[in-house]
């Protein structure tokens, strides 16, 4: 039989022994930034620095005016880090119609700068979204915005640049004289981080961009934005983007939902199983709609949620609820 001074040394080195297991477990699970490093596009793929797609998963931010402007704070992506496991996030600057960056530039920049330095904080990957539906109207206002974007996140592999968010019922001529202009201001100050440039009728038209894609330019990748549950979202829709990719074209998913395109409507899991698996099998990286309290079927939290995260179960819509486990479920 050990004596008790025997038995304390035999714990205290195990107790050792389990602290060592415990740091070299942490050494070797990096956060998604550490693991992916700076993403790029090459043969018509978003990869990461190992040349491999990266499989990131997250959630977007609302509109960053009305009643999701109150979650823009660091606790949230905290929480969205911990608990959701999010790897990638996207913040949704509304230029418009009220209290968004044409009326308040400051307060909104400094939204999203509250965001994206947290989440570059916690090494994941962040979208600086253009949240506008008529960019063309206001290419001085954004070749200004994200000119101090690049200038302040040039270099850090987080910060991806979301230029156009779902260009409306336009020309894919228009959007791409916008995302020239707005690209080239960017790369004045930041020449390799990832830009994402929108397609014709609300990011969907991805067919369209590919048969003449922006050149010139390296690093540059489209994004592409489905809801699930929408009776106009379903095979046509990924015929579409079947095609895009086919011929090559890069697409990263910066929005989808798992109700309908009007952000109500049915969830119909289904449906949402369709795109989940179309997704995987392209091993596309996608963020979901939405971070808000709005009684709406997209919208993650039930009304009254806290605005510092925490939330429990009973604070999550269905939408929350399901995209939670799914969540959980991919960014192990």
């Amino acid at each position: 039989m050990f004596g008790i001074n025997a038995m304390k040394r035999i714990l205290f080195i195990t107790l050792l022994i389990v602290s060592a297991a415990n740091f070299l477990f942490a050494q070797k699970t990096p956060n998604p930034v550490a693991a992916n490093g700076a993403l790029s596009v090459k043969d018509g793929q978003v990869v990461n620095q190992h040349g491999v797609p990266p499989d990131l998963h997250g959630l977007s931010f609302s509109w960053s005016i009305w009643q999701g402007r109150k979650y823009y704070n660091t606790d949230v992506v905290d929480w969205i880090c911990k608990d959701f496991k999010v790897s990638l996030i996207r913040a949704a600057m509304a230029v418009q119609p009220d209290r968004g960056y044409l009326q308040e530039p400051d307060s909104q920049k400094q939204l999203i700068v509250n965001v994206v330095d947290e989440a570059i904080k916690r090494g994941i990957y962040v979208l600086i979204d253009w949240h506008d539906h008529n960019s063309y109207l206001h290419i001085l206002q954004s070749k200004q915005f994200f000119g101090e974007m690049a200038q302040r996140y040039k270099g850090v592999p987080n910060v991806i640049y979301e230029i156009w968010n779902e260009p409306a019922r336009i020309s894919w001529d228009t959007v791409k004289n916008y995302a020239v202009q707005v690209i080239a201001e960017i790369r004045k100050y930041d020449p390799d981080n990832l830009i994402i440039v929108g397609s014709p009728h609300w990011d969907q038209d991805v067919d369209v961009a590919a048969a003449n894609p922006i050149t010139g330019f390296k690093n540059i990748a489209y994004s592409f934005h489905f809801y699930a549950s929408d009776p106009n979202h379903q095979d046509g829709l990924r015929a579409k983007a079947d095609k895009a990719i086919k011929m090559g074209l890069p697409l990263l998913v910066t929005e989808w939902g798992v109700g309908e395109a009007s952000g109500n409507g049915v969830f119909d899991l289904n449906e949402n199983k369709k795109w989940v698996d179309w997704l995987a099998q392209n091993k596309l990286s996608w963020v979901n709609w939405n971070i808000t309290d709005k009684d709406e079927t997209t919208a993650l939290l039930k009304p009254g949620a806290s605005t510092d995260g925490g939330w429990e179960q009973g604070d999550l819509t269905p939408d929350g609820i399901y995209v939670r486990a799914l969540l959980q479920g991919l960014n192990k």
